[in-house]
């Protein structure tokens, strides 16, 4: 009888906490979802080319211009071939930086360095994009004038540029979770494999990253959506180069129910993503 109320007085808090929870998740879910489910039906409809109102009639000639015309394809493959470049050069640069922090930086100085890395989300987005505009800015931008001398010189405004602003926004939300996995890996490990005589590569490769790949695929979601739905950076660095929430944007006020078909393209990307993430059961581990 004991263990029956000690059980039912543990259940209570939980109960508690669960009601608490249930109006914020369910109003979360009914708002996401019944947006996606909005922005999926008109995606159907069409819009009148003579008075410009929304015609809620079924159709698929949205996704037929889509798919058809080669320029859209373009846009995709570009867009996707960013958001890919942009999550590797976060990976690549997030990881000695993490292991630092976590595993060679004294505990004082810990703190100091996350702060650090939290800084750059302080400051307004614009202000940091515009920022790399003028030291992207060929000839006259800082790039140029501190590299000129030995012979690299500026990327200008492009591919190349989107993909170095976009690193640059999205690197500390790759950081953060390879801090956080790496803090919870048993310096032991590393130190048997170190006596045992591995050498630093094979510790790595084996023992480090395999533990490391939730958080890497956690930072990961961060990076490659962000960028795949980016559409300022592309019109400030971009040049004439054009990403898929460019042209949602440029379409929105004109033909809304085509913005709304473009737009399902990265959500469909995402969706796949998690998808192949699921299966290799990193979101489990998390």
């Amino acid at each position: 009888m004991l263990d029956s109320l000690a059980t039912s007085m543990h259940r209570k808090p939980r109960l508690r906490l669960a009601a608490l929870l249930t109006a914020p998740v369910l109003w979360l879910v009914v708002a996401y979802l019944g947006a996606l489910a909005t922005l999926l039906v008109t995606a159907f409809f069409t819009i009148d080319s003579f008075t410009g109102n929304v015609v809620k009639k079924f159709n698929l000639e949205n996704f037929y211009d889509m798919f058809t015309d080669a320029a859209y394809k373009n846009v995709v493959l570009r867009t996707l071939g960013i958001a890919i470049s942009v999550t590797v050069i976060c990976s690549i640069m997030a990881i000695p930086m993490a292991f630092y922090m976590a595993k060679i930086a004294k505990p004082k100085s810990q703190k100091l360095l996350v702060a650090l890395v939290l800084t750059p989300l302080w400051a307004s987005y614009l202000v940091k994009i515009y920022a790399w505009r003028t030291m992207l800015e060929p000839n006259t931008g800082v790039v140029d004038w501190l590299l000129g001398s030995l012979g690299i010189h500026s990327p200008g405004f492009g591919g190349p540029a989107i993909i170095i602003g976009l690193s640059y926004l999205w690197l500390p939300y790759m950081i953060l979770p390879i801090f956080a996995g790496l803090e919870r890996l048993p310096n032991n490990l590393l130190d048997a494999s170190g006596d045992l005589g591995a050498h630093n590569f094979y510790t790595f490769r084996k023992i480090i990253l395999p533990l490391i790949f939730p958080s890497l695929v956690a930072g990961s979601m961060f990076t490659f959506s962000l960028s795949l739905g980016d559409y300022i950076t592309a019109q400030i660095l971009g040049g004439k180069l054009q990403m898929l929430g460019s042209v949602v944007y440029q379409n929105f006020s004109i033909n809304l129910p085509f913005a709304a078909t473009i737009s399902m393209i990265p959500v469909t990307i995402m969706a796949i993503y998690l998808y192949l993430v699921r299966r290799t059961g990193a979101l489990a581990s998390m």
